[in-house]
């Protein structure tokens, strides 16, 4: 391993120019040499933000370089990214995969076989792990200042009528299409996270929005083994913002809105070093309390930075993967249950 793990990122929408990029570039442990992008104006704004990089325009010239690369992250369309991890995986580099990382189980399965088999590391960039608010709702529930939570809710809903080009507005779900497989990643893993792994799934998909080619508005309930049963709410056609957690429990209950505000930094161009990164204001905080006693709770501040320092220690041997990738293979057989539910209203 050289000083710094040399990066790859393939890829540069939404994911590759917004979250990856920046996270990447600000870390010192990484240096990132090779972005991919066919879009020619995605191009230049990959070379403007990141003059050092060399841009390439597909995977095949991507991987001719593999031999001066340590690490790939893979940000593209959810069909694809099984196969460029299972190539990347054979060329002996390090690999994130973007959230979900395969479509459906089998597909899971096999590239996680393959890491195991040829000792490379691979994790996936479940970042909601790190959202001020999950790990507010977290720290609240592991002090017992809840007492015993025994339901979760927790939503993310947007307003979005009319159709954006690109990929997610044309995928089906075999595709990898639709809101499950979209926001689902993200709700099911913080769930788990909370309260452990699933014993029970009952969903309800529908899709409202017209010319939609996957579903855009989802009803996921699971009974967790522990007892806790947690319902998630995800949507591109809901028209008014709701909580996005709430969660109660024997002794008291927490309420929260709005989303973190990483996303929105990093697209504005804040880098994760600022002061104010990450860090909600006190207008957005949650509320905790029962009856008519309540009082808020400083949300704590963001950290999308700590997916890759933790992914640094784990390819120097130094420490435990920052998402392990069995755990989003829970996630996909969920999101499976999920479709199987909705089918046979089982």
């Amino acid at each position: 391993m050289t000083e710094h793990i040399r990066t790859g990122v393939i890829g540069y929408g939404l994911s590759g120019r917004v979250f990856h990029a920046p996270l990447l570039a600000a870390d010192a442990n990484y240096r990132l040499d090779l972005i991919v992008t066919g879009d020619p104006s995605r191009a230049d704004d990959a070379r403007d933000a990141h003059p050092r990089a060399e841009i390439v325009s597909n995977p095949d010239e991507f991987f001719e370089r593999a031999g001066d690369l340590d690490l790939v992250v893979i940000a593209t369309s959810n069909a694809s990214h099984a196969p460029l991890a299972l190539r990347a995986i054979e060329l002996g580099l390090a690999v994130v995969v973007d959230k979900p990382f395969a479509v459906g189980t089998a597909e899971g399965g096999e590239i996680l076989r393959e890491a195991q088999e040829r000792g490379t590391v691979l994790s996936v960039f479940q970042n909601r792990r790190w959202d001020g608010d999950f790990l507010t709702v977290r720290a609240l529930a592991a002090r017992g200042e809840l007492g015993e939570v025994f339901s979760f809710e927790s939503r993310m809903e947007r307003w979005r009528p009319t159709l954006r080009a690109g990929w997610k507005s044309e995928a089906r779900v075999e595709q990898g299409g639709g809101v499950l497989y979209d926001l689902g990643p993200h709700l099911i893993d913080q769930a788990i996270q909370l309260f452990g792994p699933v014993s029970a799934v009952h969903a309800e998909i529908d899709t409202r929005g017209a010319g939609r080619s996957a579903d855009d508005d989802v009803l996921l309930s699971m009974t967790h083994e522990s007892g806790v049963r947690s319902r998630l709410s995800m949507s591109t056609v809901s028209a008014l913002p709701t909580d996005r957690f709430r969660v109660r429990g024997t002794s008291a209950a927490f309420v929260i809105g709005g989303l973190d505000p990483q996303e929105q930094q990093l697209g504005d161009g804040v880098p994760p070093t600022d002061e104010g990164y990450g860090r909600t204001p006190e207008s957005a905080w949650g509320l905790i309390g029962a009856g008519d006693e309540q009082h808020p709770v400083e949300t704590l501040p963001g950290d999308y930075p700590a997916f890759y320092r933790g992914l640094a220690e784990a390819i120097r041997g130094e420490g435990p993967l920052p998402v392990d990738p069995a755990d989003s293979l829970q996630v996909l057989a969920i999101i499976e249950e999920a479709h199987a539910s909705a089918e046979h209203s089982r």
